[in-house]
């Protein structure tokens, strides 16, 4: 065994080498004590911040760096430090022990950050990036609330190879941004506006559950419409390059209840972007509905649901008695002002009568396709109507409305779409017996639903089902009894 032997040729004792360590002990207690006393905490934070940025930041002579910040004075706000924060927020890993987490008011779940002095290791194309997120103090109180308000205290350094400096400038930070705007629509929570006339908006929180994959339509036809919206979608240089406005128009067309709406919110929850819904009949002349129109954002889809009741937009050329009478299109005469003949004197006539349009349907053909519709871009418009032949020919045309979309009666696609999402099942008995009875008859999605809603045993609601389609044909013979006994007289 060793022995501990002093210059003196002392030899203390184990009860001398006891009392030397607690005294040792004791006198580093106080001494921590003391400096949490009189080092505040913020300071020892700043410290160990510039210590960690001085030794275990610095960089070969074979690396560059970049700084991200937000001081630039002559400049907009520096869109690229956002983005980074937000790429960031997904690589944080277990390596890093502190993290900030916040809940933002436009977003749905949890978002983490770095804290300053934290790093992270990023791989891009095989090149090694390092990012490191700083905190900039300034020397007085002065400088400090200056750089709070500008929010420009923190910002990030990353540092590579010099050799990859191109790919970094032109390809990863591309990348971040794109990253950016895809995170920021998984995390958006969309919004509902209904606009209408002398500046009315109404907005509330769209939380619709409708997707693709729950509506009830022919999946060639789903199939068809999503590739249709991600081709718009990436296709903004296209639209620059030939000249013409990046948006796209739908018209829904097809009987009540057959799920224009729902598909509207497909849509909406696909392409993440916020609905306006625009009241036409409220509108009181063409300057609102301009103005309507422009005071929409981009990334979002304009609505005009039922356009058919609207007189505005019918078919202009439509000259048939018949036509006039089915549909109750007045006359070009009736629209404005009446004749002499029926008002007698025009002095004495009461102005009252006459009818003045609300608007133009020249004015809704340029904020959709003229010179007003530049004034925004990404924008989706949609219209719905259950009487497509009765709408004028020059607002159906394509670069208004590019695809029409005929909303049809339920098929058996359909229906199996709908036992999966009300009854929670693939195959059953009676699907033979439904999917003949569906061929021929006319019935809504809408119809089957309510019908499957009756009751959560799936033999109680697929008999009802079938007790409604039989009802239904019923219905259809004798209506064609009856048309058939009218031919013969």
């Amino acid at each position: 065994m060793a022995t501990f032997i002093s210059r003196s040729g002392f030899i203390p004792s184990t009860s001398h080498l006891i009392s030397y360590y607690a005294s040792f002990s004791t006198a580093l207690m106080l001494l921590r004590n003391v400096y949490r006393e009189l080092v505040p905490q913020k300071l020892e934070e700043y410290v160990l911040d510039k210590l960690r940025f001085l030794f275990f930041s610095k960089v070969s002579p074979s690396c560059c760096s970049f700084i991200i910040d937000d001081s630039w004075e002559f400049f907009d706000h520096n869109e690229l430090i956002e983005a980074a924060a937000r790429y960031l927020s997904n690589k944080i890993g277990i390596q890093n022990k502190k993290v900030r987490v916040g809940k933002f008011r436009k977003e749905q779940g949890l978002t983490t950050g770095l804290v300053p002095g934290e790093e992270i290791v990023d791989e891009f194309k095989g090149i090694k990036v390092t990012w490191l997120l700083v905190r900039e103090k300034g020397d007085g109180a002065d400088d400090d609330r200056k750089r709070n308000a500008e929010g420009n205290d923190n910002y990030f350094m990353l540092t590579f190879e010099e050799e990859h400096r191109d790919v970094i400038l032109k390809d990863y930070f591309n990348h971040i941004l794109d990253t950016h705007e895809n995170m920021k629509k998984e995390k958006k929570v969309l919004k509902l506006f209904t606009r209408g006339g002398r500046g009315s908006v109404s907005k509330i929180n769209f939380n619709h559950p409708a997707t693709f994959e729950t509506i009830a339509m022919d999946n060639d036809l789903k199939k068809s419409i999503i590739a249709d919206l991600d081709k718009f979608l990436s296709r903004k240089d296209f639209y620059r390059r030939v000249g013409k406005t990046w948006k796209r128009g739908y018209l829904l067309y097809g009987p009540p209840g057959t799920g224009k709406s729902s598909l509207i919110a497909a849509m909406a929850n696909h392409l993440k972007y916020n609905i306006y819904n625009l009241e036409l009949g409220t509108v009181k002349s063409d300057i609102e509905l301009r103005d309507m129109l422009l005071d929409t954002a981009d990334k979002s889809i304009i609505v005009v649901e039922d356009i058919d009741c609207n007189q505005e937009v019918w078919n202009r050329d439509a000259q048939s008695s018949n036509f006039s009478r089915d549909y109750n299109i007045p006359k070009v005469s009736d629209c404005f002002l009446k004749t002499e003949a029926q008002t007698g004197d025009v002095k004495s006539s009461n102005f009252s009568d006459y009818k003045i349009p609300k608007f133009t349907l020249s004015t809704l053909l340029n904020c959709i396709d003229g010179l007003w519709s530049v004034c925004g871009e990404e924008r989706i418009f949609v219209f719905t109507t259950n009487h497509k032949e009765i709408l004028d020919p020059a607002l159906l045309r394509p670069g208004r409305m590019d695809m029409h979309i005929h909303m049809s009666y339920c098929t058996t696609q359909g229906f199996r779409i709908l036992a999966s999402n009300y009854l929670e099942i693939k195959e059953h008995p009676l699907f033979e017996e439904i999917d003949d009875l569906i061929k021929c008859v006319d019935v809504t999605p809408a119809a089957l639903a309510e019908e499957l809603m009756r009751s959560d045993l799936p033999d109680d609601a697929l008999r009802g089902v079938v007790d409604l389609l039989k009802q239904k044909r019923i219905e259809r013979d004798t209506k064609e009894v009856e048309r058939a006994k009218k031919m013969e007289k």
